[in-house]
């Protein structure tokens, strides 16, 4: 009963939250009644400004689609429109955030050295790899790795297996960042582990973001951590007056382990993702364990993001304990986020797709794309390239799935085959393509990991993780249904507007 009612005082600050942001709502609406009413020639000015505001959205850097949904907005609100985009849509965060995350960054990732021999020998040995790998170098800021090796690790419960018995053998640190920790079986042993460590003088850091976990966790979370000797840094927290930084989340998924061993993928700290209890059928998601030099990637993404929001430097250094381990191919951890224009998660999976020659298979629990990625897998698959796209059949959001399902057509009519997981939910985010290439990690295939949230993966090469991350594909499409073009033609007429209707606001969801 005591942890209900500390529940409900998380809920009661999420839905004060919402109830000051739809009083802005309402008070801009308002605004924009009186103005039409009684001050027609401010109204008019202010209509005058949407215009200006529609050719400053049109000339400026963005995305087409993106920009498109806020014409269409301000256009037929004039003077509501507007004041929404000044408050929440006219850039991806503040100027001086930007400037504080750049600060930050660049104070780690200097202690990141590219070996030019491992440079060399990739471009070396296949030139398609060499396009890949030095877009994801040049763009992200990370370097190339070769001794690194990579387990795949999927369905959550084979995950969680290994992330215990590495937890366990921490010695120095134990740095997590998540974009949900939820209270629950799964969190209880981490959390034993954890303390146990903290006791025993093992550094522990954990991030969290704020939106993804309130509703998950019971009140005094942070208390109660802190009390352990266990650090915690609480991204973005939700509070009133809701503005366009709301918007950005950390959606990242990170475990670092005395600087050796990293983990990332989809998989976020909450009962759900082990199938410890139901939430939309069975749950599927994936994750990789990287050992060796490419960890020191994911120390520094960590450090960038604690100092970022403690204004508290790591002394990293200390904890670059990173060491070769046996292993073939090549690993570039990467990260993404809304502080530039620059979309590279993004331009990973559209670099996959353009240099692919057999296949390309891709797994995601949203499809909400632009104009830019549309036309690479419409071009790779009418170039006679196997695309092929596993989403969820069972949603987690009413409104996201129907978006998710408006380009079926599109695609389905250049030849790419579309499958729904049909056992449940799949979260996974991964792509593997002609046997040489993959990446895992938290990036979804819509416009919010894309443009507003804070994301991160890992991009390999060694031949036989590659295979495993192939194998389970053909697994999962052995489970899923294939949408076929002629029967998805036949559905019906309201599903058809539902579709076309939510994909309008897409870019905004």
């Amino acid at each position: 009963m005591a942890k209900e009612k500390k529940r409900i005082k998380l809920k009661f600050r999420i839905a004060l939250t919402a109830f000051f942001f739809l009083l802005q709502v309402f008070f801009i609406y308002l605004t924009t009644f009186v103005l039409k009413q009684d001050y027609f020639w401010l109204y008019s000015a202010f209509e005058l400004m949407g215009v200006a505001t529609v050719i400053y959205i049109v000339n400026k850097r963005g995305n087409p689609s993106y920009k498109i949904a806020w014409i269409v907005f301000i256009l037929t609100l004039p003077v509501f429109g507007i004041l929404v985009y000044l408050l929440w849509g006219g850039q991806r965060t503040f100027p001086h955030l930007k400037r504080k995350m750049k600060k930050c960054e660049a104070g780690y990732k200097k202690l990141l050295k590219q070996d030019q021999h491992v440079k060399d020998l990739i471009n070396y040995e296949n030139n398609a790899l060499t396009r890949q790998a030095f877009y994801i170098c040049n763009e992200s800021g990370y370097p190339v790795y070769n001794n690194t090796s990579v387990e795949y690790l999927s369905p959550g419960e084979v995950f969680f297996k290994r992330f215990i018995e590495e937890l366990n053998k921490a010695q120095k640190y134990i740095f997590l960042e998540y974009f949900i920790i939820a209270e629950g079986k799964m969190w209880n042993e981490v959390l034993k582990v954890l303390t146990k460590k903290a006791s025993e003088g093992v550094t522990v850091k954990i991030i969290f973001d704020d939106f993804g976990s309130a509703n998950r966790q019971y009140n005094n979370f942070l208390q109660r951590l802190k009390s352990k000797n266990i650090s915690v840094a609480v991204f973005n927290p939700v509070k009133p007056p809701f503005d366009i930084f709301m918007n950005n989340r950390d959606h990242r998924k990170i475990t670092v382990i005395d600087g050796n061993v990293a983990f990332t993928g989809g998989i976020n700290i909450g009962d759900e993702y082990i199938n410890q209890y139901e939430r939309f059928g069975h749950w599927l998601d994936s994750s990789v364990m990287l050992k060796g030099k490419a960890v020191d990637s994911f120390a520094v993404m960590f450090a960038t993001m604690w100092e970022y929001i403690t204004s508290e430097p790591i002394r990293l250094s200390k904890y670059l304990l990173s060491r070769n381990e046996e292993a073939n191919g090549y690993v570039i951890p990467y990260c993404d986020g809304p502080m530039d224009y620059a979309s590279t998660a993004q331009g990973i999976y559209m670099q996959i797709i353009n240099t692919s020659h057999r296949f390309v298979y891709i797994a995601t629990p949203y499809l909400i794309l632009d104009n830019n990625m549309i036309n690479s897998l419409v071009l790779a698959a009418k170039s006679g390239v196997d695309i092929r796209i596993v989403t969820p059949s069972t949603p987690d959001k009413f409104y996201v799935h129907p978006a998710t399902q408006f380009h079926y057509t599109e695609l389905l009519e250049a030849g790419v085959r579309i499958y729904e997981y049909t056992p449940g939910f799949i979260h996974s985010k991964m792509f593997v393509s002609d046997d040489a290439i993959a990446t895992v990690g938290s990036v979804n295939m819509d416009y919010r990991s894309f443009v507003f949230h804070f994301e991160c993966g890992a991009w390999f090469t060694e031949e036989s993780v590659v295979g495993e991350v192939k194998a389970h594909f053909k697994n999962i499409f052995d489970k899923s249904k294939e949408i076929k073009l002629e029967e998805w033609k036949k559905r019906g007429f309201f599903t058809a507007v539902k579709q076309w209707f939510f994909h309008l606001f897409s870019p905004l969801m």
